[in-house]
C-alpha cells in the first residue's frame, strides 16, 4: 500500500526554532549535532544549536545561500556576491573552487550537492546578479570535477535551483523555479545526464516555486514550493503539502537520527520530525 503524507509526517504542525532574520536559506546538518544556514541579505552563515541556539558562523560570507559539506567535513557554500563556489580551508577562510566556466565569471551559484565520487553538482542561475552582469548567456547545471574541471551539464533551464540525488544516487533532481518544476536525470557512470523528465509539475495557485529540496532514505523527495513543502513519492506522486506560516525556501534532516527536518522561510527557522530519516549529506 502507498504511503500517506501522514504516515511520513505524523504531526505537521511546525515548529519555530529561530527568528527575526531577513532572508534564510540553505540549511545543512553537521554530525557534530549542529545545523549551519543562510541569510543572505544579512550576508551571513549562522550556527544553530539546541544547547547554544543561534550564533554567527561566517561574516561576511558573500551572501552565501546553498550548503553542503564535502566527504572530509569542509564546508562547501554557492556565494551569490562572491559569484563563485568555495570551499572552507583549514584556517576557516572559504577558498574559491570555482568561479568562472570557459574563463566567464559565473552568475551567482545557488545549490549544491556531491557525489560519493567527490563530483560537486551545482545550479548557478542569476538571482544575485543585475541582468547587465552576467557573463554567460545562459543558466546552467554545472559539475565541479576531481581535478576541479567545470563542466556544463544543462543549459536550457529558465532558473535552476534545487539539487538533490535519490539514495543510489541513480538519479539527479533538479528544480527548475521560474517553470516551476523539478526534473528527473539518469547519471550515467560518467556523470552525466540522461533521460531527462518533468518529476514533477508545481502548476498550483498557491505562491511559491520550487526552490530547496532533500531525499529521504526510501527516496521520498521533500521539495519547498507552491504553498509550502512538498512531498513526493519516488514514483512522482504527490503526498501532500506541509503548510508554512511563510513561504520556504530549503530544508536539511538532522538531528542523530536524522529524522528532524528544518525548514528555512524567509524570517524563520522551523522544524517538523518524520518517521523517515533523510539521507546522509556527510
Amino acid at each position: 500500500m502507498a504511503r500517506s503524507l501522514s504516515d511520513l509526517i505524523p504531526n505537521q504542525v511546525p515548529e519555530l526554532i529561530a527568528g527575526g532574520f531577513q532572508f534564510t536559506e540553505g540549511p545543512v546538518w553537521h554530525p557534530d549535532n549542529y545545523l549551519l544556514f543562510s541569510d543572505i541579505p544579512a550576508d551571513t552563515i549562522y550556527r544553530w544549536t539546541s544547547t547554544k541556539g543561534i550564533e554567527p558562523y561566517i561574516n561576511p560570507s558573500r551572501h552565501s545561500n546553498g550548503l553542503t559539506f564535502d566527504s572530509q567535513g569542509r564546508l562547501i557554500a554557492c556565494e551569490h556576491g562572491g559569484r563563485q563556489v568555495s570551499r572552507m580551508a583549514g584556517d576557516g577562510v572559504m577558498q574559491t573552487v570555482a568561479d568562472r566556466y570557459q574563463g566567464k565569471r559565473l552568475n551567482s551559484p545557488n545549490d549544491v550537492v556531491i557525489h560519493s565520487n567527490g563530483g560537486i553538482y551545482f545550479t548557478d542561475p542569476a538571482y544575485g546578479i543585475e541582468p547587465m552582469e552576467s557573463e554567460l548567456n545562459f543558466q546552467g547545471v554545472f559539475r565541479i570535477n576531481i581535478d576541479m574541471s567545470v563542466e556544463l551539464l544543462l543549459s536550457d533551464f529558465k532558473a535552476p535551483n534545487g539539487l538533490a540525488f535519490s539514495p543510489d544516487e541513480s538519479t539527479l533532481y533538479v528544480d527548475d523555479s521560474r517553470r516551476r518544476q523539478t526534473w528527473a536525470y539518469q547519471l550515467s557512470p560518467e556523470g552525466h545526464l540522461n533521460n531527462g523528465c518533468i518529476f514533477v509539475d508545481q502548476d498550483v495557485e498557491d505562491p511559491g516555486n520550487p526552490d530547496g529540496m532533500k531525499v529521504d532514505v526510501e527516496g521520498n523527495i521533500y521539495i519547498t514550493g507552491g504553498g509550502g513543502l512538498w512531498v513526493v513519492d519516488s514514483d512522482g506522486h504527490h503526498m501532500g503539502t506541509v503548510r508554512f506560516s511563510e513561504l520556504p525556501s530549503n530544508i536539511a534532516f538532522g538531528d542523530e537520527d536524522l529524522c528532524s527536518i528544518y525548514v528555512t522561510a524567509r524570517t524563520s527557522i522551523y522544524r517538523i520530525r518524520s518517521n523517515i530519516p533523510g539521507t546522509k549529506v556527510l
